[in-house]
């Protein structure tokens, strides 16, 4: 997600001291006890949608910014929307795939125009209508509401909207978008209802309404979301479960705990390395589960700054990261080594800068490069992390990589952390010429790791930009032959790495840890990290 730089965690979450002390008291519905009971196996298509499971309790340290979908641009919301609403299309589970929501066919009448028309008989959980102009509204409203924590920079390739009748909307594009039906599946595509929602400010957390699987039921920020059965609902998606709660915590060791007790069936975002590793070893408590994953993290090089200013400092830092290392020692394999700013399981995926710089740590190379430039060695730098966003465990992450460039005798490597609040501000307004940031995607395409990142600086602000690979990017989104597509987002890959403005360290997978008999939390892990409740079961 782009703004994840204000929002996303990637380990630890810190919600509000008193309020996720309160969500972790033991005043809280403790998770209920296993039976037999799952979800009907034909589609709710009828408007009856009550569900025949097990009430499910999960657990995160994930925060809600806005449920209005004007409003979000974070996992935390995310995952409490995509159970709300529908859009007009959405990720199929186990795959990066798109299919159909409330939409029955969308196509492209010519490359920037994309024509939706939607299924018959929707309507919203309170019964208003959902239709073409429903759709409408709810996309330019994002656009007008332009909310700083808000999606609309997801929409920047759209010009207007039109409608056709009832049951058919019209999007018309500035330029050609391949992935433009992507960006629909995204909170940026919710679709709100014209009668409850105002159209230019954000309505209240618990005021929203959807056509989604569920209905928000109550909520309490920063403590509780009570979801359930959405009885309106006509789409296909089928019920494991009767209802969902979310409870919200203060951190990873209190979510730890309350799985181990059995206080919720589902821990998920975020468990640190360390508590993974214990509760693997707790098979007679709880089991835990992994899945496919393409969050990143990675260190970015302010271009502009000394002595990140110098392609060959870059190349030799690049030279000297041992993402093995990191993997193994500071996060108990729990990540993978990433070498590209596209994870692996995206099309189009490579591995430029193992190809370049190796797989492993390379003291001559790396020394080569600075001496072939002028660059007296030892290289003075600074690195900054920050603890309040991605967790203690950065520390560990940046101390390792502290010790790995200083035991070449290269570099001398100064650490520097600041609260988010801090750091949020200073990185894109030139004050550190290396930092730490993390990536999750807004949807499931190489695009979403391109774009961002090296277009005009980034969104980091970094003073990166060649000429070259804007014109890729641009020829890529536009790009209707895959294979041409996938050899021009290798060439993006490569160009990228040989300039260094970022440095790929690794890629997580998707862990929960749940009760014994929970079912179906494996089959939602996919790369579009969308969190299926209603797949949720209790055996």
């Amino acid at each position: 997600m782009r703004r994840r730089g204000h929002l996303l965690p990637t380990v630890v979450m810190v919600a509000a001291l008193s309020l996720a002390a309160a969500a972790c008291s033991s005043s809280k519905p403790k998770a209920e006890s296993p039976s037999t009971g799952g979800g009907s196996t034909a589609g709710a298509t009828t408007g009856s949608n009550t569900g025949t499971g097990k009430q499910i309790v999960m657990g995160t340290t994930d925060k809600v910014i806005s449920l209005d979908p004007a409003g979000a641009y974070d996992m935390g919301s995310w995952t409490l929307q995509w159970n709300i609403y529908q859009a007009l299309l959405k990720i199929k589970p186990g795959t990066s795939d798109i299919e159909n929501d409330a939409a029955s066919k969308c196509d492209w009448p010519d490359n920037t125009t994309y024509t939706c028309t939607l299924n018959p008989g929707l309507v919203f959980s309170n019964g208003d209508p959902l239709d073409a102009n429903a759709v409408k509204y709810s996309i330019d409203r994002v656009i007008k509401i332009n909310d700083p924590n808000g999606p609309s920079s997801l929409l920047a390739s759209l010009d207007n909207v039109s409608v056709s009748g009832t049951d058919t909307v019209v999007f018309k594009l500035k330029s050609p978008n391949s992935v433009f039906p992507y960006i629909l599946t995204t909170g940026a595509g919710n679709i709100v209802d014209p009668k409850v929602f105002p159209a230019d400010k954000l309505l209240a957390d618990d005021q929203v309404i959807g056509s989604g699987v569920y209905t928000l039921s109550s909520f309490t920020k920063d403590q509780q979301a009570v979801l359930k059965p959405n009885k309106n609902y006509k789409g296909d998606d089928v019920l494991a479960n009767s209802g969902f709660i979310v409870h919200y915590e203060q951190t990873a060791s209190t979510l730890k705990l309350d799985v181990e007790q059995g206080n919720v069936d589902v821990a998920w975002r975020s468990l640190s390395p360390t508590d993974v590793a214990s509760l693997q070893k707790e098979t007679d408590k709880v089991k835990v589960v992994t899945g496919n994953g393409i969050e990143i993290r990675y260190l970015v090089f302010n271009t502009s700054l000394a002595p990140a200013n110098n392609v060959a400092v870059r190349q030799a830092v690049a030279y000297s990261i041992d993402r093995d290392s990191i993997a193994k020692n500071v996060y108990n394999g729990t990540v993978q080594p990433l070498y590209s700013m596209v994870p692996q399981g995206l099309a189009g995926a490579n591995t430029a800068y193992k190809d370049l710089y190796g797989a492993t740590p390379d003291p001559d190379k790396a020394k080569s490069v600075l001496a072939a430039a002028g660059v007296k060695t030892p290289v003075d730098i600074t690195l900054w992390w920050t603890p309040s966003h991605y967790g203690a465990v950065s520390g560990d992450e940046y101390t390792e990589i502290k010790r790995e460039l200083e035991s070449t005798g290269l570099f001398k490597v100064t650490l520097q952390d600041a609260e988010w609040d801090t750091y949020s501000k200073a990185y894109p307004a030139d004050q550190y010429a290396a930092f730490q940031l993390g990536w999750f995607p807004d949807y499931p395409d190489a695009d979403d790791y391109l774009a961002p990142f090296y277009l005009q600086g980034g969104f980091y602000k970094n003073h990166y930009d060649n000429p070259q690979i804007d014109q890729l990017i641009t020829q890529e989104e536009g790009e209707t032959d895959a294979t041409k597509r996938t050899a021009e987002i290798d060439q993006i890959q490569t160009l990228a790495a040989k300039d260094v403005p970022t440095i790929p360290i690794w890629q997580g997978n998707q862990v929960a840890a749940t009760g014994l008999t929970v079912t179906g939390v494996d089959k939602t892990f996919d790369p579009s990290y969308t969190f299926r409740m209603w797949l949720i079961g209790k055996s």
